[in-house]
């Protein structure tokens, strides 16, 4: 017997993933379903014209993914994303934006959204984004990576040192060791995920970090989990926040 032939469809490895696309121009909501017709991994189960509509809707069918156009009229795509994130937190939010929106998409992701796309962007990527926030990635650009570090950066105390003599406060009894408060002893980055933790402080995906790397996807999804574990926190922007604080990594 000889084996399939090697560009012979191969079965998929997991349900399609739900999407739900929220986009108030129908020529541009129409272009865009025709985009995902190919592809079967995908799966559209809904649109919205408005961000009113798609909040009726969402509960309903639980998308995995909402596609949201950040300039919709009345109820803005960072209220849709605000409201659906609080009441739906496992849903992942992708925005669709333009050039000119940074400030708005910025505002978007504090409020949950995992990423964004511009709009125009080619059917691959816009898979491969939809894939990355669905397996709990990120999709941002480097370039609003840096406006993000810029916003969630912890700055140093900036309190002015005295040079000159001071009085000396009242006497107080000096505390004990078991009176201080003690802070969790956490195993230090290694050099991978410092790399990694770098990787993505300049915005890079899971995938690429994978490509970049010579590594699954799988395994960049274990060092993230390591890193977020280590440095107390639930997200890459946090992460990369808490290494820049921590002098792990720089920017």
């Amino acid at each position: 017997m000889t084996g399939a032939p090697v560009d012979a469809p191969q079965p998929l490895d997991s349900p399609p993933i739900r999407v739900f696309v929220v986009e108030d121009q129908t020529k541009i909501l129409k272009n865009q379903l025709r985009l995902f017709e190919n592809h079967p991994e995908m799966d559209i189960i809904g649109t919205a014209l408005s961000g009113e509509a798609a909040l009726e809707e969402v509960p309903k069918l639980m998308p995995d993914v909402l596609l949201l156009d950040l300039g919709l009229p009345r109820m803005s795509g960072i209220d849709v994303t605000r409201e659906v994130k609080a009441r739906f937190p496992k849903i992942e939010i992708l925005i669709f934006t333009i050039f000119d929106e940074e400030d708005k998409v910025l505002e978007a992701v504090k409020a949950g959204a995992s990423g964004y796309l511009l709009k125009g962007a080619p059917v691959d990527k816009i898979i491969e984004a939809i894939k990355e926030v669905r397996a709990g990635g990120t999709v941002i650009q480097p370039n609003l990576a840096r406006r993000l570090l810029r916003h969630f950066r912890v700055e140093p105390d900036a309190s002015p040192v005295p040079t000159g003599p001071v009085a000396a406060p009242p006497s107080q009894p000096e505390p004990s060791a078991s009176d201080l408060p003690q802070e969790p002893l956490l195993k230090p980055l290694s050099d991978r995920e410092r790399e990694i933790l770098q990787l993505i402080a300049k915005g890079v995906s899971n995938s690429e970090a994978a490509r970049l790397l010579d590594l699954s996807k799988a395994t960049i999804r274990t060092h993230l989990e390591h890193i977020y574990r280590k440095l107390e926190v639930t997200n890459r922007v946090e992460a990369v926040t808490e290494g820049i604080r921590k002098g792990l990594i720089s920017v």
